[in-house]
């Protein structure tokens, strides 16, 4: 039996699961780490907490799974997207990282529009230019810390930094490399053209790979930390949200899946190059070669329900540790006791600015109707509720141009909801269906692994035969009216605090 492992990099922690060829789950193993955010607006990590959560999980599951580690033929890396790692010519981290949703480079996006032009960004990348995307991250460290900008010989995405410290290579792939908004996304390759204009030393970025193709192997040294053999492959991996298509088999035309993990995304596959003109979806490369995706971001999906929690839920958590249940099952039962609606109780999840479909950094989270009579039940299903309508709101945008899934299907931790999945069924008013293997990005780029270890010969073959689908939950007849009056107010939220939102900023 041949054994590959995924390790899917997050935002809260980096989990690595390790899996038999035919996909079956052997092992897995989590480290959390934080998030630092030293002004409002503003998010970076260490990325030696990266890197310490990989050795740490890859060693456990290979010990706690007695698997022989010359048996683990390949690997593959998922890694929250857009965010900045800069390296000496040592190989030394220079800074934190600015991850995906800091939102401190407005100005910069600004500069990018007006040196490249809108419709020749939107021509290379595909994309308008957004404050989570890497380029800008770029561009405010050249601006406001000239002297570590000096120093920079080495730009890696967060995934592509633990490459990196596993094997040596300076490497990445296209559909993560799509996000950084420095790749030509029609021609799935660096844009010397956008270089030129930014003035950006093309010799700091990675070598841009397929996702499933092989990068390099194990270095002796990682070898040592981790369990593994010198002789394991590193495949291309992919970002997070391309490698949870991976593994929930959206890798053919008419496939979508809809992921609530920290961020939440629409997300739909596509043979043919697809571009939203006013650029509030992302298209980007796909880990599927020769394909892409398109994919509607809200900024706070996961995030929401986990600030609420951290917050102003300390009774359910100390009740959970004392149960020994995680505590999202308290927070769930208490939100399936409030009504739709909320009893009358609206939330607007932009707690970090928002992508799709508003593309502004300085919106912000509301609770718009608060009442007396609202309770901590209340709170938590508009919470809930919120989340599932902004992403409602991408799947619109999808919908215009010409993307209209028959059955979505769900995957990050809050796919993991049964109450969850069912408001998404109901407001999106299609089936919404769970893979049997609920690993996502883990198993996604554990698939492209396989293929880069010659085990499947191609992407699609691998996930027909590596995932399964269990039956979906279908929306409920009477529930599908109920939300969509409540989704009419939602809509009008955003564009009633739109000015409102600049002026707050500007205090």
């Amino acid at each position: 039996m041949k054994y590959v492992l995924g390790i899917d990099l997050g935002t809260s922690g980096t989990k690595t699961v390790l899996f038999q060829q035919d996909g079956v789950a052997v092992c897995s193993s989590t480290v959390e780490y934080p998030m630092s955010q030293p002004q409002n607006g503003w998010a970076e990590q260490d990325p030696k907490d990266w890197w310490n959560a990989a050795v740490s999980t890859v060693k456990t599951v290979l010990t706690k799974s007695g698997v022989d580690a010359k048996d683990v033929v390949s690997l593959g890396i998922s890694g929250q997207m857009h965010g900045l790692v800069m390296l000496d010519e040592n190989g030394e981290v220079l800074r934190p990282s600015i991850i995906w949703c800091d939102q401190r480079t407005q100005a910069e996006c600004d500069e990018i529009t007006e040196k490249v032009g809108y419709d020749n960004l939107i021509r290379i990348t595909a994309n308008p230019a957004l404050t989570g995307f890497t380029l800008s991250k770029i561009m405010w460290v050249r601006k406001h810390q000239p002297e570590i900008y000096a120093k920079c010989r080495h730009i890696l995405l967060p995934k592509d930094y633990v490459r990196y410290m596993l094997t040596g290579d300076y490497a990445t792939e296209v559909s993560d490399a799509s996000g950084m908004q420095l790749l030509d996304v029609p021609n799935r390759c660096w844009s010397d053209e956008l270089l030129q204009i930014l003035d950006i030393d093309k010799s700091m970025l990675a070598k841009v790979y397929e996702s499933c193709e092989v990068t390099g192997h194990v270095s002796e040294a990682a070898a040592a930390l981790t369990g593994l053999t010198a002789e394991t492959l590193v495949v291309g991996g992919a970002g997070d949200n391309a490698a949870a298509a991976v593994g929930t088999g959206v890798v053919e035309d008419g496939k979508a899946f809809t992921t609530i993990g920290t961020s939440g995304v629409v997300f739909a596959h596509t043979d043919k190059l697809s571009i939203d003109p006013q650029g509030r979806v992302h298209t980007f490369c796909c880990a599927v070669p020769g394909a892409w995706h398109v994919m509607g971001v809200t900024q706070a999906a996961g995030l929401s329900l986990k600030w609420f929690r951290d917050n102003f839920c300390a009774a359910e958590k100390e009740t959970a540790a004392a149960m020994g249940v995680d505590t999202y099952e308290l927070t769930n039962q208490e939100a399936a006791k409030s009504p739709i609606g909320a009893n009358k109780l609206i939330y607007a999840p932009y707690l970090m600015g928002e992508r799709t479909p508003h593309l502004d950094a300085d919106c912000r989270g509301i609770f718009f109707g608060l009442s007396a009579m609202h309770q901590r039940r209340d709170l938590l299903r508009a919470v809930m509720e919120g989340v599932t309508y902004s992403l409602n709101d991408c799947l619109g945008v999808l919908a215009g141009m010409g993307v209209a899934p028959e059955q979505m299907l769900a995957c990050g931790g809050g796919g993991k909801s049964p109450l969850w999945r069912q408001m998404l069924a109901d407001v999106f008013n299609c089936p919404v269906a769970t893979t049997v293997n609920t690993e996502g990005p883990a198993l996604g780029v554990a698939i492209l692994a396989g293929v880069g270890a010659g085990l499947y010969p191609s992407v699609q073959e691998a996930c027909r035969a590596m995932i399964h689908v269990n039956e979906p939950q279908n929306p409920i007849a009477e529930n599908v009216p109920q939300y969509a009056k409540v989704y009419e107010v939602f809509k009008k939220i955003y564009p009633a605090n739109k000015e409102v939102f600049k002026d707050l900023a500007a205090l």
